[in-house]
């Protein structure tokens, strides 16, 4: 990961190479932000860039012994720590045990979640921690001598999942680590943090990407259109990985549209018979695409009721969505909208439960042609 692939934060950048260049590095600090915003690409470029034996003033040179090692995840100065699950099978399982399968991950994209990492790993539904022993582990490494670059690193990625005994264990390093060691925790819920750690931490605020620099993305990695690019970017709210999501479910939302002006349509009309035969056709969707559309439901009256106030700031709906909300958009009003994400939420929680879903859409129906005569 070099800087010039890190999505927009160029004032972030320019501060972080500037103390490479006068020497002014913290020796702990703490890189917080939601993961879409770039908050570990943004460390790992960093760290990069403090190791590049021929740096420009802009970023690393990607050909250094350094970089090369970089390039792998390979560098012998460059600690990971981050969530697993542990192994049954192994008693003292720890994060070395699953380096090969983090450094693949890492390789197909530096801008994740946890739960990428835990689908990836094949754990999800699962309860991931970094153990009490990492900071053993921690411990033993920073006390060798540094092999061959000018800073160790030692990434400490959602350190708010570390258990409380090692996070206590990890004071002592973080307030006096050895010589050129640095410490780089990457969060996302940093007051979640004991406060004991994370006073000991110099803060680095990642703020959401602008939505210029999200659309610039979506155009040169998607092959999006301008328009529709900066659509998407601006119901990502900054955040790549929603962005990601936007456009994957694209198509989805195209139908999720369509099924919800039929439903809408349904009930104004009072056409029961077409109610039953659209509970029908939902019951036949899987349970995840049930959800997936309740969910989209709620979005768009939220927008709807919204749209009333011309505010172009405050939409984020697309253009098909824009078109269909300029006749539908009256009959969201402060009379019924709280009562519409009600039953919309109250739908999507009984999907979840297993409830008949012919009964639980036809139900919803027949309440939304209530909500439309308010």
């Amino acid at each position: 990961m070099f800087f010039r692939d890190v999505i927009g934060q160029d004032k972030l950048k320019r501060q972080l190479i500037r103390t490479a260049q006068t020497g002014y590095i913290p020796h702990a600090r703490l890189f917080c932000g939601q993961a879409g915003y770039g908050t570990f690409p943004l460390a790992l470029a960093y760290a990069r860039y403090l190791n590049c034996r021929e740096r420009t003033d802009t970023d690393g040179c990607g050909h250094c012994p350094s970089c090369l090692k970089y390039n792998e995840l390979v560098h012998p100065d460059l600690i990971f720590a981050f969530p697993i699950v542990k192994s049954e099978k192994k008693r003292e399982d720890n994060c070395d045990n699953h380096l090969p399968e983090w450094r693949e991950f890492l390789k197909a994209s530096a801008y994740f979640d946890l739960s990428a990492w835990l689908n990836y790993s094949n754990t999800e539904n699962k309860d991931a921690s970094i153990y009490t022993n990492e900071a053993n582990e921690i411990f033993h490494k920073v006390s060798l001598r540094i092999y061959e670059a000018d800073y160790r690193v030692v990434f400490i990625w959602i350190p708010e999942r570390m258990h409380r005994d090692g996070a206590n264990k990890m004071l002592k390093i973080i307030e006096e680590p050895p010589t050129n060691t640095l410490i780089f925790m990457v969060s996302e819920a940093p007051d979640s943090l004991l406060g004991t750690v994370l006073s000991r931490l110099q803060r680095v605020s990642v703020p959401p990407i602008r939505t210029d620099d999200l659309a610039c993305a979506a155009e040169r990695e998607f092959g999006i259109d301008p328009v529709r690019s900066q659509q998407i970017a601006h119901m990502a709210h900054g955040d790549y990985l929603k962005l990601r999501e936007g456009i994957q479910v694209s198509e989805d939302n195209a139908l999720f549209l369509e099924q919800f002006t039929r439903i809408m349509r349904n009930s104004w009309a009072r056409d029961v018979k077409a109610m039953k035969a659209f509970a029908e056709e939902m019951a036949k969707m899987n349970k995840d695409r049930q959800k997936r559309f309740l969910s989209y439901c709620q979005r768009l009256i939220r927008e709807n009721f919204m749209y009333r106030f011309q505010a172009a700031e405050m939409n984020y709906m697309n253009s098909e969505e824009n078109t269909f909300s300029t006749r539908f958009a009256e009959y969201v009003n402060e009379r019924n909208v709280f009562e519409f994400v009600h039953e919309l939420t109250e739908a999507e929680r009984h999907i979840a439960q297993n409830v008949n879903s012919r009964m639980v859409f036809f139900d919803l129906a027949l309440h939304i042609t209530v909500l439309l005569k308010k």
